[in-house]
């Protein structure tokens, strides 16, 4: 792999470029649309993932609905608010984001200058996310008790967020100050982002790593290659259980077992506010495909059953920290979080 500079989405020209996430690490193509009902597939589609991103990636779209137009902009508004809406469920940051752009909306409806002040918000809210993963990154050095194997789970970086990453900013930075001997990279079933795309970042930033199936994390912990472990999170309760992707619970317990930390890295924006606990939590379910078929290859027989959630919740007990750009925050959790305002 060719180590060099990528990003996951800009705006320019009036057209939101994003990489297409489902061809990596072997293909680096881009697109550009200023089509909502494009970026909402693309959401759909995996193109573009990961909380933050998709919440950016859907502010963007609200966006571009109104681009060139007039009286008709409260219509075509709310047809594109309920299309981008109904795209993932699990992820807070997105109806986060398209409540800020719907907010903003209502607040300039008869304004002549609409698409300008829902593109200039747009803007802010992807300089934001930048800014919180910068945060993240400096904010979870203090877990870090000296060289360490970390281990994460899922795609957490750059193509996840609008700046570095969340769990994967805290890697990056705290492999710039020399604290990160190496990373064990989850392979991530049955849609592989650690083995394609946390793989392509850690290799892009230099970061010494090592790919493994999902169910080799408790042998790493056995063996005492295991020193942290770190993963980002899609919903985090008010009482701090947190949804993540698919195999994040069973990490969290083997982790328990071994007397190994295990922390979740995410922005304030991932906190629901109406989300008192994980019983709450609406967990994703993806077409059976995705576990049948690798891309367009298909590796067993179609016609057999699947389970197919996209996310599980952690229980709070058994996260060591939960890192945002406001600090690192401890159990129990809902002294912290109950009544916040964003």
């Amino acid at each position: 792999m060719i180590k060099g500079d990528y990003f996951s989405v800009k705006f320019e020209n009036d057209k939101l470029i994003f990489l297409d996430q489902t061809k990596l690490p072997l293909v680096e193509e881009y697109v550009e649309t200023d089509d909502y009902n494009r970026i909402a597939e693309a959401i759909e589609r995996l193109e573009v993932r990961g909380a933050p991103l998709i919440g950016i990636c859907a502010a963007y779209a609200l966006a571009l609905a109104v681009k060139g137009a007039d009286k008709e902009s409260r219509d075509l508004f709310e047809i594109a608010y309920k299309r981008v809406a109904g795209t993932r469920p699990t992820a807070v940051n997105l109806f986060w984001a398209i409540d800020e752009m719907k907010k903003t909306f209502e607040e300039n409806v008869t304004s002549e200058n609409i698409y300008a002040i829902l593109l200039s918000h747009a803007k802010d809210i992807h300089k934001k996310d930048e800014e919180y993963c910068r945060k993240m990154g400096q904010n979870g050095l203090s877990i870090f008790k000296g060289k360490s194997n970390v281990l994460t789970h899922c795609n957490t970086g750059r193509l996840a967020t609008g700046g570095d990453g969340t769990a994967f900013s805290v890697i990056k930075t705290a492999f710039k100050n020399d604290l990160i001997n190496h990373v064990y990279a989850d392979e991530t079933r049955p849609l592989l982002q650690g083995l394609r795309l946390t793989a392509f970042e850690l290799d892009k930033s230099g970061i010494p790593f090592s790919l493994q199936t999902d169910s080799s994390a408790a042998e790493l912990m056995k063996q005492g290659k295991v020193d942290l472990v770190i993963t980002g999170a899609d919903r985090i309760a008010l009482n701090g259980d947190s949804a993540n992707k698919i195999g994040t619970y069973m990490l969290a317990i083997i982790a328990n077992y071994h007397n190994i930390p295990f922390y979740v890295v995410a922005p304030s924006t991932t906190i629901a506010q109406n989300t008192p606990t994980g019983k709450e939590i609406e967990i994703e379910y993806r077409d059976k495909n995705e576990v049948l078929f690798i891309n367009q290859d298909q590796i067993t027989n179609q016609n057999y059953n699947a389970f197919t959630p996209a996310f599980d919740v952690t229980p709070s007990h058994l996260i060591s920290g939960i890192i945002t750009e406001e600090g690192v925050f401890t159990f129990p959790y809902n002294f912290l979080f109950a009544g916040r305002k964003d």
